[in-house]
């Protein structure tokens, strides 16, 4: 199948495979480590580990991933508590780390953090000062964009608005401040961070600092460079024009980038009191995979609202998988395999990976999974799945889970573990009794207490099953 994705470049989507064939060279633009990335943020690098998992099961795969740990931001809140930089920065990296392995989020090839790649951000600027596309002011140096005819082609910005020799020091600014950007800036307070160069001393820009890792890492060309929809401008425009004024060359072949979410249909704000952290929802009762299905449950390049609502629909969806994988490993079934099913799963898998391949279409995905979930319980029931066809199914299920990350842990069954617990055993005794009795209130009161333990249970042609919740 042909892997498609929308360039931001272009503004189409287009057939990608890798510049030479066989290594795809991708970078993705890491947090800027001075408190902890909230849930936007995670949108973001969870799109980006989807996007990582599909084209490793097509190619080699390099990814780079930056961690800015030196910005205006960081600086100053440095500065206000007296810490040091790196000492500032440590725990908001390791904590980070500590959130993407809750969420599944794959650790890249190389991680970048840009304090390490100094050098390479001196040799960028001295090179952009030896051509003109830069040039010092006062004791700073700044990139001069009406050298580069290119500038605003990704943020398809209309070069009329530029303003042509004015010069803006901040890191971050809005698209109507389109100005000559600082490549290096010049230490303003004694308590800066600065490191000595042949143009002064002082420290980069954060726009340098991503042109410098991705180009040491990963070459002249990158074959993609991901992001969040807030960083094309005027993040990578600028990326883009440093880069190539320096190399001559392109920078990166697909731009692709991750729509904002809403947070229940307002903007996130602190103010608004809707700002959260994976922290701050775990310590709501949410589960971190509750979360990352709800992220990956709409296209990237989507807005997505994220509601408290979404997460219980998450957890519904995540337990009727269990639930689902639980019949399957626990079924008796016939040897062989129901063609029927077999149809039904080679449908699934079709269009699964062919809703990947389109844009990373993971709701598409996901529907794939569920229609097999539906098709395959009313087999069960009717005893007309077979023992090939749960094998091929479980495979099928790590593929899934490899691609999307999405399959709950599973408690293998073993018949004898309903011997384990006298007391669920005999709850469960009893409310088979009812039902035979026709008892409907008394077993549904029964179910409630065995799901108020954490226990569920399953009646199957074998008899009730049940397992605690995980």
């Amino acid at each position: 199948m042909t892997l498609r994705l929308t360039n931001t470049l272009t503004g189409s989507q287009e057939v990608f495979t890798p510049q030479d064939n066989a290594t795809v060279r991708m970078y993705t633009c890491g947090p800027t480590v001075y408190n902890f990335v909230h849930i936007g943020n995670l949108r973001t690098y969870i799109f980006e580990d989807v996007l990582r998992r599909h084209l490793a099961s097509k190619w080699k795969l390099k990814h780079v991933m930056n961690i800015t740990d030196i910005d205006d931001k960081i600086i100053n809140q440095s500065m206000e508590t007296g810490i040091d930089l790196k000492a500032y920065t440590a725990p908001f990296t390791k904590a980070f780390f500590e959130d993407c392995e809750k969420l599944r989020i794959q650790r890249p090839e190389i991680i970048t953090a840009a304090t390490d790649y100094i050098p390479e951000m001196i040799d960028l600027v001295s090179r952009l000062l030896d051509t003109g596309f830069a040039y010092r002011e006062g004791d700073s140096i700044y990139y001069r964009i009406s050298r580069f005819p290119n500038y605003g082609r990704l943020s398809k910005l209309d070069r009329r608005e530029l303003k042509i020799g004015a010069r803006i020091d901040a890191d971050e600014y809005e698209k109507e401040e389109p100005r000559d950007f600082v490549l290096w800036k010049a230490p303003k307070d004694p308590r800066e961070p600065r490191w000595p160069a042949p143009f002064g001393e002082g420290r980069p820009g954060w726009h340098l600092e991503c042109s410098a890792m991705a180009m040491k890492e990963l070459g002249e060309t990158l074959d993609i460079h991901c992001g969040g929809v807030d960083n094309i401008f005027p993040h990578h425009e600028n990326e883009i024009a440093q880069s190539e004024a320096a190399t001559g060359h392109p920078f990166v072949r697909f731009w692709v980038h991750g729509e904002h979410l809403l947070v229940e249909g307002e903007k996130m704000a602190k103010s608004k009191g809707n700002f959260f952290t994976l922290r701050d929802l775990m310590e709501k009762g949410y589960g971190p995979l509750a979360i990352r299905y709800q992220l990956v449950s709409v296209r990237y390049r989507k807005q997505l609202n994220f509601t408290i609502d979404g997460l219980r629909e998450a957890g519904a969806a995540l337990d009727r998988i269990k639930e689902f994988v639980f019949r399957l490993n626990s079924a008796k079934l016939k040897p062989g395999s129901n063609d029927r099913i077999a149809k039904a799963i080679a449908t699934a898998q079709a269009e699964f990976e062919g809703s990947l391949d389109d844009d990373l279409n993971t709701s598409g995905a996901l529907g794939a999974l569920f229609v097999l979930i539906s098709e395959c319980n009313v087999a069960l029931a009717a005893g007309e799945l077979q023992e090939d066809n749960r094998a091929e199914i479980l495979k099928w299920l790590e593929v899934v889970d490899e691609r999307l990350a999405i399959i709950p842990p599973m408690e293998h069954f073993v018949p004898g573990d309903q011997e384990a617990d006298q007391e669920i055993v005999a709850l469960i005794a009893r409310r088979n009794e009812a039902r035979r009795n026709r008892d409907f209130a008394m077993s549904d009161k029964l179910r409630q207490e065995l799901l108020d333990r954490g226990v569920l249970i399953e009646d199957t042609r074998e008899g009730t099953r049940w397992r605690r919740k995980s």
